[in-house]
């Protein structure tokens, strides 16, 4: 079974899911549903997400599950290496994970990252630098990691 519970952030509300053993989504928006509880797993995700929008950069220390190919799973696990506040580009991504010609493929498995802000694909942009697509809208991705140099400037 799974839960689900909404946060409100700086950037709007935010829903956690996940099961008995592991998160399996954050989303922005409010998803109204049945499953709302607040559990023990969710409580950490939501003190979590408190760290980083009050400037923290906290590890991830609870399980992630997110349903996914091979190639997603791949892809989100670099993402999960990219430093709080450092940016990396779509073919960086590719290099890292052994395909550099998936470039594109990377933006796919970006755009379906169901793991919001955790899993950090708003830290990939363009070769140029420049902010490219995010699933969200660019003006949440321009916020977070606008965020998250001005925090990791005030350390």
């Amino acid at each position: 079974m799974e839960n689900e519970y909404t946060y409100t952030s700086p950037v709007g509300e935010i829903t956690v899911f996940c099961n008995e053993k592991a998160v399996t989504a954050v989303r922005f928006g409010k998803v109204a549903g049945e499953n709302a509880c607040e559990t023990d797993l969710i409580k950490q995700v939501g003190a979590w997400l408190t760290d980083y929008f009050s400037g923290k950069s906290t590890p991830v220390s609870f399980p992630i599950a997110a349903a996914g190919t091979d190639f997603q799973k791949r892809v989100w696990s670099a993402l999960l290496e990219i430093p709080y506040g450092e940016t990396r580009s779509y073919s960086q991504i590719a290099e890292r994970i052994g395909c550099n010609a998936a470039v594109r493929a990377v933006g796919q498995a970006c755009n379906k990252n169901p793991v919001a802000i955790i899993v950090p694909c708003h830290r990939v942009v363009g070769k140029s630098g420049k902010l490219v697509g995010y699933g969200y809208g660019t003006e949440i991705k321009k916020y977070l990691l606008e965020h998250e140099r001005r925090c990791v400037a005030n350390e």
